[in-house]
């Protein structure tokens, strides 16, 4: 739900502009939020005809007749994630959260109505999985199998179930192998075509094969990751910002195992017991609006760090997008095995 800022109400507001709020909204629902927007429960139309009927005043406050335990999920679960847990509960409305924070809001009719997306995704395939080599050695890297099935159809089924259904994936290493599983898509209920690498172009040089360059913002996507993610969400809120290029971003915290010393002149000053630094680190998913593939050079290699540099260097808007959900790149052996544990879990 787009505005659901509108159904915010405080807890000390009565249960008449409670009422105004709900029908504002128009979705039977208000949300009850706390002045930093930490959600303090739900309120129901029904909620508030059950306090009436007890006798409650339309001026008592709306934090009497709440939910106080709703049922939220956090924000960035998946559509598929979101929908089943709406079913199983049997409710209509889910608060999105983020550290208890509102995000958003999905409703029942619009996960149920789900919109087929015009927007491409390109998947970049080619590369040589090296750090895996004695597995990639006659099976390209997206093709690994993890759980029932390879990795990129996995990755292509997740984009699927969310409404986008044309593909283009950049092949080089291996590449019958992936052309042979997929042919023209039609069997997944999409559409493939392919960008066949003659040289290894890195992770933005292929985007210079399309055949007919996007004319609305476009999803890139390396081919070797597990994820859970709203993708439409990103591509909205690309749209929203009116960006050049969106950067999927992921937060990853290193500890350093000993202790770390500060001083001045040799002389100590403090000490910090294994300290943990955290940074935001690229999650190898980015969204690109079409003026962005200006700055890419016409078959030569080229990889997505120097496509952001280029588009810094024009002064053009490059965002981060956090992905919230589930996470992974498999591109160590230890990657992998994870992967492998992780799958029946996450994505069964």
């Amino acid at each position: 739900m787009k505005n659901w800022e509108h159904i915010l109400i405080s807890p000390s507001a009565t249960l008449r502009e409670a009422l105004a709020v709900i029908d504002r909204g128009a979705i039977q629902i208000a949300l009850v939020v706390d002045d930093e927007r930490r959600l303090l429960g739900t309120l129901s139309d029904g909620d508030v005809r059950r306090a009436l009927l007890r006798g409650a005043p339309l001026e008592s406050a709306t934090h009497l007749a709440m939910q106080a335990s709703p049922t939220t999920a956090p924000v960035g679960s998946p559509r598929a994630v979101q929908l089943k847990l709406m079913q199983s509960r049997g409710i209509h409305q889910l608060p999105l959260t983020r550290d208890g924070v509102v995000m958003g809001l999905s409703t029942l009719d619009e996960l149920v109505a789900q919109p087929i997306r015009a927007t491409r995704v390109v998947i970049m395939a080619g590369g040589l999985g090296s750090r895996l080599r004695d597995l990639t050695k006659d099976t390209p890297k997206p093709m690994l199998k993890v759980g029932a099935r390879p990795l990129l159809e996995t990755l292509i089924l997740s984009f699927a179930e969310q409404g986008f259904r044309r593909f283009s994936l950049a092949v080089n290493y291996k590449a019958e192998v992936i052309e042979n599983h997929f042919g023209d898509g039609a069997s997944f209920g999409v559409e493939v075509e392919y960008l066949r690498e003659q040289q290894r172009l890195g992770t933005a040089g292929a985007l210079s094969l399309l055949a007919a360059p996007p004319q609305e913002p476009f999803v890139v996507t390396n081919g070797d990751l597990l994820m859970k993610e709203d993708f439409g969400r990103m591509v909205d809120d690309h749209i929203a910002a009116d960006a050049c290029i969106t950067v999927g971003a992921r937060r990853y915290e290193m500890q350093v195992p000993f202790g770390v010393i500060t001083e001045e002149a040799g002389r100590v000053s403090g000490i910090q017991e294994k300290p943990v630094h955290a940074y935001q680190v690229s999650a190898g998913i980015y969204v690109l609006s079409p003026r962005a593939l200006k700055l890419v050079p016409s078959a030569a290699y080229f990889d997505m760090p120097s496509l952001l540099h280029a588009a810094i260097a024009e002064r053009e808007h490059v965002r981060t997008h956090m992905i919230e959900g589930y996470w992974l790149d498999v591109g160590r052996l230890a990657d992998y095995e994870r992967a492998n544990v992780d799958f029946d879990a996450v994505f069964s």
